[in-house]
């Protein structure tokens, strides 16, 4: 049987604010007392792994960092998509990486006219999402790379469900940097 530690949510709210700020002062979309909210959701709705680390304060401030840092991203993903920038969907992030194939030459050829080969219609801002495209594929980590690769630029099939469900992943993250490459540029002009 497992014993219950009593949980001091003085303490976890005093852990949880230093952590708040911490990430507040990174991320400005977000306020630390948010931060602090969802941090404490987060500790509340998984309890047990809290009470099995309640004496580990290196550990519980990782958990309440990943979960502050989750809620920021996630924040930041909301602005992005709500601001006057363009927004990169999952299926235009896969598009980019199709024209992977083509040199440069070969996609300036074909900006505003329709592609007989693979019959799609290449757009004339399709050189500025491949190029958004190649520096985020670089940000992900060298699994998501491969399989993005192999999927979308090779056309290889993915075989198991688990590389499916990476791949879907992977694709989510790719047009979330490619997003963030177009909000990084904007502020460093």
């Amino acid at each position: 049987m497992q014993h219950e530690v009593e949980l001091d949510w003085g303490y976890l709210s005093d852990l949880a604010g230093r952590v708040a700020y911490r990430i507040a002062e990174s991320w400005s979309v977000v306020e630390q007392d948010d931060v602090k909210g969802e941090i404490l959701l987060h500790a509340y709705e998984h309890r047990p792994t809290i009470e099995a680390n309640y004496e580990r304060e290196d550990f519980l401030w990782k958990i309440f960092h990943k979960a502050g840092v989750q809620y920021a991203v996630r924040e930041r993903n909301y602005q992005d998509m709500l601001d006057d920038q363009y927004y990169y969907t999952p299926d235009e992030a896969k598009s980019a990486l199709r024209t992977f194939l083509y040199t440069e030459d070969e996609l300036a050829s074909m900006v505003g006219r329709q592609d007989d080969l693979l019959q799609t219609r290449i757009s004339d801002n399709v050189i500025s999402a491949r190029i958004d495209a190649g520096t985020a594929l670089k940000k992900l980590n060298n699994r998501y790379q491969q399989l993005l690769m192999r999927r979308f630029v090779y056309g290889l099939p993915v075989e198991t469900q688990a590389d499916k469900q990476a791949l879907s992943r992977a694709t989510i993250s790719l047009a979330q940097y490619m997003n963030r490459s177009i909000r990084t540029r904007k502020v460093a002009a």
